[in-house]
C-alpha cells in the first residue's frame, strides 16, 4: 500500500489579494517545472495542511496549494463577505494567472472536487486533468442527507450531539437554525455551534474512528471557519442551480479524471460519485472498499497516490522529456 511522499517545504509562498477584503495564502513545493498541479481543499472553509503537499511526488510535480477565502492562512479568517463558488472559481483563476501557469491538473476532495469541477466546467481549456476524491455534487439531496436526515440514521449518537445547540422548534431547518447562531452575535453560541457542527463532521468522516480527525476538526481555529463558511455556502445552495454540475458535464468531455471514492463514505455517499461517473465519459471511476470519506484513511490515501501517479505519466512527455 502506497503512503504519502516524504515532508517537503515550500519554495514559494506569497499573499494574493483578491476583492476586498480578502487576501489568499498560496504556496508552491516541488519542481518548479515539473507538471502544474493544484490542490483544492474542502469544506469550504478547511484549508490546507503540510499533509496536503504529500500526495505528490515532488521531483515531477509542481505543486500549488491555496487557502480559499476565509480559510487557513487567509485573511481575514472565516470572513463571510464577497464570498461565493462564482468568486471562489475566479481566484483560482487569478492564481494561475499569477503564477504564469498555462494548464494545470486540479486535485480535490470533498467541497474540494465540487470547487475544481465548476472551474473545469467554466475553463475546460486550461485544464489538463482532474483528480477528485469523495465527490460532492452539491445538490440539494446531497444537503439534506448529511445536514438533515440520512447519516442521522447511520450516527445517531453523534447526531444527537450535533441537535444540542438548536431547540425542538428549529430543527426542520438545521442548516438554518446553525447559520443564525453562526452568523450572530452571541460568541459563545456561535463558538458551540461551531464546535457542534464541526465535530458532526469530523466524527462521520471516516470508516474506523480516528483520533487524529477528530483532533483536526475539534481545533477551534479550523472549527469556526469550516462550520460558518459551510453554513453560509450551504444556506445559499453553495450558489449553484440544483444539478449544475452534472447538466453543465459535458463541457468536460477531453478532460481526462480519476475519481476515488470510499463505499463507505457517509457525508458524500458513492451515488454522487457514480452518477458523475455516467456522464463524464473521460473520468475512471475507482470504488474503495474499506474507506469512507477522508484522504487520511490508508485506501484513500493509497487510491490518490496511485491517481498522481497515473496522471503524471500522461503528461511526463510534456513536462519531463528526460523522465
Amino acid at each position: 500500500m502506497l503512503i504519502l511522499y516524504p515532508e517537503i517545504k515550500p519554495f514559494d509562498t506569497r499573499e494574493i489579494e483578491v476583492e476586498s477584503p480578502h487576501r489568499l495564502y498560496v504556496e508552491q513545493c516541488g519542481n518548479p517545472e515539473g507538471i502544474p498541479v493544484l490542490f483544492v481543499h474542502g469544506g469550504p472553509g478547511a484549508g490546507c495542511g503540510n499533509l496536503d503537499r504529500r500526495f505528490f511526488d515532488p521531483e515531477r510535480y509542481r505543486i500549488v496549494l491555496f487557502d480559499q477565502r476565509g480559510a487557513g492562512r487567509s485573511k481575514p479568517h472565516a470572513e463571510l463577505e464577497n464570498n461565493s463558488t462564482q468568486q471562489l472559481v475566479a481566484d483560482i483563476e487569478v492564481i494561475r494567472q499569477q503564477l504564469e501557469i498555462d494548464r494545470w491538473v486540479l486535485f480535490g476532495g470533498s467541497w474540494g472536487s465540487t470547487l475544481s469541477l465548476i472551474y473545469a466546467e467554466t475553463y475546460p481549456e486550461k485544464v489538463m486533468g482532474l483528480i477528485l476524491r469523495g465527490i460532492f455534487l452539491c445538490r440539494q439531496k446531497d444537503l439534506y442527507w448529511f445536514y438533515q436526515l440520512g447519516a442521522s440514521h447511520v450516527f445517531p449518537d453523534y447526531w444527537e450531539e450535533y441537535l444540542q445547540p438548536i431547540p425542538h422548534y428549529e430543527r426542520a431547518d438545521m442548516i438554518g437554525a446553525y447559520y443564525e447562531r453562526l452568523t450572530g452575535d452571541n460568541e459563545l453560541a456561535k463558538m458551540a455551534a461551531a464546535k457542534a457542527w464541526s465535530l458532526w463532521e469530523g466524527r462521520c468522516a471516516t470508516l474506523r474512528p480516528n483520533a487524529d480527525v477528530i483532533e483536526a476538526f475539534s481545533n477551534p481555529h479550523l472549527a469556526m471557519s469550516l462550520a460558518r463558511i459551510e453554513a453560509h455556502f450551504f444556506v445559499n445552495n453553495a450558489f449553484l442551480e440544483d444539478n449544475q454540475i452534472l447538466r453543465n458535464a459535458k463541457k468536460l468531455e477531453g478532460i481526462p479524471g480519476i475519481i476515488v471514492h470510499g463505499r463507505y463514505d457517509m457525508v458524500c455517499p458513492l451515488d454522487n460519485a457514480f452518477a458523475l461517473h455516467q456522464v463524464w465519459h473521460d473520468s475512471e471511476l475507482h470504488i474503495v472498499r474499506d474507506a469512507g470519506h477522508t484522504s487520511r484513511e490508508p485506501s484513500i490515501t493509497d487510491a490518490l497516490i496511485r491517481a498522481t501517479r497515473d496522471m503524471s505519466r500522461r503528461f511526463a512527455d510534456e513536462f519531463l522529456p528526460s523522465a
